[in-house]
């Protein structure tokens, strides 16, 4: 019974000394001052924000990371002042091992630039607004007129349509949108206008111009058209 008695608090005592330890351990730890701070973009191909603007929203105007100390840090709330610049779609903030506080930023991607009465703006590829940068100016293509809020979903869509085919990329360069909704657009290559209308069936339209424009290439008959009309989804109508 006595060794019974001894063992159990033998094995309290071993609890309560590695208790001990992980608690001075982790006391320290949260009191240790940071050893810097790295600010990493997902894609720096085009900076549309400075890593120094980003830095300095993470550590919270200090001088710098070292001054700060771990117990100071709200990594929740740093994310979430990240996120609020316009130019940022989203961020992850931590505090690496060796005391590094890091946040790896991905930017907005903007799809479209549009011009209306109340100035000019990117449209990111979520659909929200994106406003210009001072660092970058990307080549997307222009629109023009008011969008409509009840079509707001389909144009968008639209566009993300065109961004993420490489020759649409490459061959869209202007959207005007009339007062009804329909869409007009122009190529880079050729004079004629792209009669779309209205945001529906939008991938037949364009399938439908894709076949049509590599035909045409073919034999060399696209300089002779003043007019595309993609609006009969059954087939591609053109005006000489």
């Amino acid at each position: 019974m006595k060794i019974f008695k001894w063992d159990n608090l033998r094995l309290v005592l071993m609890f309560a000394l590695v208790a001990f330890l992980y608690s001075f351990t982790s006391m320290r730890n949260e009191h240790r001052k940071l050893a810097k701070s790295v600010v990493v973009f997902t894609d720096d191909s085009n900076p549309f924000i400075r890593q120094e603007a980003v830095n300095k929203l993470l550590i919270e105007n200090k001088t710098d990371a070292s001054a700060i100390q771990k117990v100071d840090l709200d990594l929740n709330q740093l994310e979430k002042s990240i996120n609020a610049n316009p130019m940022i779609e989203k961020s992850e903030v931590f505090v690496s091992i060796d005391g590094v506080l890091k946040a790896v930023v991905k930017q907005k991607t903007p799809i479209a630039r549009l011009f209306n009465e109340t100035g000019s703006f990117y449209i990111d590829y979520q659909g929200s607004i994106m406003p210009l940068s001072d660092e970058f100016t990307a080549r997307v293509p222009i629109v023009s007129g008011e969008i409509n809020k009840l079509h707001q979903d389909e144009f968008s869509q639209l566009l993300r349509f065109v961004y993420d085919d490489d020759f649409l990329k490459k061959n869209i360069i202007g959207i005007q949108i009339s007062p009804s909704g329909r869409l007009k657009m122009r190529n880079r290559n050729f004079d004629y206008e792209i009669e779309f209308g209205q945001t529906v069936n939008i991938e037949r339209k364009f399938n439908n111009y894709k076949a049509f424009y590599q035909k045409a290439v073919q034999d060399s008959s696209l300089h002779q058209y003043k007019k595309i009309n993609l609006t009969f989804t059954q087939q591609v109508v053109c005006t000489k």
